[in-house]
């Protein structure tokens, strides 16, 4: 049937465009693993329609298929390259379809909105970051500041430091991760004091960096009360998560489940959920304790709470063979590497 629809006549009006990418995409979206000859017919006929739909029906159409996993690829890179930014908005947030090269030539060639987009996605490699510190403005800047989930080579953090390194806005942003190593974080600091000393924000700034020094100081003594069993992993993992401290959570998840942090933070914050249910699993944490921790993938992946009930549902009925399965292969993979 998409193979049929792909081969629509040139002279369809608009709202006929329209009204058939809505119906095919319906469609495709009832099946939850489309072939490739599927996709391949569906990314045609919606490459066709989008340059015909006005504006406000494209956006329209971005934001009801921006989560989309199976979205063919092309589809999701002309979304993320639209014109309008508000088109290209939620794509570059959300879209797991779009690769690091995707957004690294997006962000080359697109406008600071789209940028700022591009910043806001849970994770960011190096690479990527490169590019948004290097040619984005303030707005940009700051936002890529406070994301943890973006990761910083050295002539990236560099350079943030030399573009936004006089901004109150980033110090403090900066100066709240706790991801830093303490090289950089000693730097951060000296920043954000200095600012301090220049701004009416002073003593908010001076706030704030003992506040960061105070969270790093926390999350050592949390992983020493693990060891003597002074407290409980739930209870640690609840507090973590309530408090959206996505990081430190992966840190603490990391060194219960032996995986590195990398991989910890990893699987907590990509859209598939099945990663940190294993994990979360294989640790015995309880229903309410992985419900703190999709609610704070909720409020940074932007999912719906149907989709939270989903996923709580699933991992309530998740095998603990299964899981333990899976361990074994990523703790194996973890001495390996």
């Amino acid at each position: 049937m998409l193979h049929s629809l792909s081969r629509m006549p040139a002279e369809m009006s608009s709202e006929s465009r329209r009204k058939l990418l809505n119906a095919v995409t319906d469609l495709f979206l009832l099946d939850v693993d489309p072939s490739e000859a599927a996709k391949d017919h569906y990314g045609e006929i919606a490459l066709r329609s989008l340059p015909h739909l006005a504006t406000e029906e494209r956006r329209h159409y971005a934001d009801s298929v921006a989560e989309v996993e199976t979205l063919p690829r092309q589809v999701a890179v002309s979304l993320a390259n639209d014109g309008d930014s508000e088109v290209a908005r939620l794509v570059l947030r959300l879209s797991p379809v779009l690769t690091d090269t995707d957004l690294a030539a997006i962000a080359v060639s697109q406008t600071q909105q789209h940028l700022a987009a591009i910043a806001e996605r849970a994770r960011l490699s190096e690479g990527v970051t490169d590019i948004l510190v290097e040619r984005g403005d303030t707005t940009v800047l700051r936002t890529v500041s406070g994301n943890e989930g973006a990761q910083f080579s050295d002539h990236g953090f560099d350079r943030l430091l030399q573009r936004g390194g006089d901004d109150a806005v980033v110090g403090e942003a900066l100066a709240r991760r706790s991801d830093l190593s303490p090289q950089r974080v000693e730097r951060v600091l000296r920043i954000v004091e200095q600012i301090a000393d220049q701004s009416e924000r002073g003593a908010e700034a001076e706030t704030l960096a003992r506040q960061a020094r105070q969270q790093r100081l926390e999350v050592k003594l949390l992983l020493a009360d693990l060891r003597t069993r002074t407290r409980t992993l739930d209870d640690v993992v609840t507090m973590l998560a309530e408090e959206d401290r996505a990081f430190h959570l992966a840190q603490v998840i990391a060194a219960s489940a032996e995986v590195t942090n990398e991989q910890a933070l990893r699987v907590l914050m990509q859209r598939d959920v099945s990663g940190i249910a294993v994990l979360a699993r294989t640790l015995e944490l309880g229903k309410d304790t992985f419900h703190a921790v999709l609610q704070l993938r909720g409020r940074r992946l932007y999912f719906k709470a149907k989709d939270i009930e989903d996923d709580l549902r699933d991992y309530v009925q998740l095998d603990m063979a299964t899981a333990e399965r899976t361990m074994r292969f990523l703790r194996l993979k973890t001495k390996l590497g």
